[in-house]
């Protein structure tokens, strides 16, 4: 009989706590900028596990509602996602806000802004986190990121050589090219089985190159029922298992 997904994936964290080691996890929910029906649905599930989320916040587009909304939420930690999420890339191009298309000066003066601007309205959840929209960022800004006080950058993929310190995040529920909802729930699965080898794996310098913590990436306004149904899967399995470590966003800025 063939192991379903979920069994595969229980069985892989099964051998890495067999082998007395822990896996780092971590998720980071995009584009939160007042209270809504959506966001709630998603503190009540990370609650419900006693899970950790980082909700990448776009500074421009919030204020005291989704502040006085967050205050109490222990798990909650807000990062810098870019100004106000919007395109400044030419219509032939990926979509980029903090990309070549301004002056390097006026972008870090938005992020300085943005940092300012979080930092005050969550002043107990506030993490130095820059969470670029659409995962995107010149490489000519990183140097001026440590100016503004940040210490940790997170965009979408594996972890590259870079002068700043990277936690990406590295399995993405949504099909955005496709349907716009759930992607297959086996094909999610796959994706974090391949990513638990490469931080599990035997080469300690290849971690080092790749990372060490597995991030899942979430966008709770467009999550369908599959997402949330996924979602409570994974959180059942992982929440407990002695394989797993769930962190904060203060673990992965430290």
């Amino acid at each position: 009989m063939t192991q379903s997904h979920w069994q595969q994936l229980a069985a892989a964290l099964d051998r890495v706590a067999e082998s007395g080691r822990q896996v780092d996890f971590w998720l980071r929910d995009d584009d939160a900028a007042e209270p809504t029906a959506a966001l709630d649905r998603l503190l009540s599930l990370v609650d419900s596990h006693q899970l950790p989320v980082v909700i990448a916040v776009p500074p421009a587009l919030t204020g005291e509602a989704l502040a006085r909304h967050l205050d109490g939420h222990a798990g909650v930690s807000i990062a810098v996602h870019g100004w106000a999420h919007r395109n400044h890339a030419l219509p032939e191009e990926k979509k980029q806000e903090l990309g070549a298309h301004r002056p390097r000066s006026t972008v870090l003066q938005e992020l300085a802004e943005g940092y300012a601007r979080l930092q005050a309205l969550f002043p107990r959840s506030f993490v130095p986190m820059l969470v670029p929209p659409w995962n995107r960022i010149d490489a000519a800004l990183l140097d001026g990121l440590p100016g503004i006080g940040f210490e940790a950058l997170s965009v979408y993929g594996p972890e590259k050589p870079s002068p700043f310190k990277l936690v990406n995040t590295h399995v993405d529920v949504m099909d955005w090219q496709g349907t716009r909802g759930c992607r297959d729930h086996a094909a999610i699965v796959s994706d974090l089985i391949g990513r638990l080898r490469q931080v599990c794996g035997g080469d300690e310098e290849k971690r080092d190159q790749t990372g060490r913590t597995i991030g899942v990436l979430t966008h709770h306004l467009v999550h369908d029922a599959g997402v949330w149904s996924f979602m409570e899967a994974l959180f059942a399995l992982t929440a407990g298992h002695p394989a797993c470590r769930w962190r904060t966003g203060a673990d992965l800025t430290a």
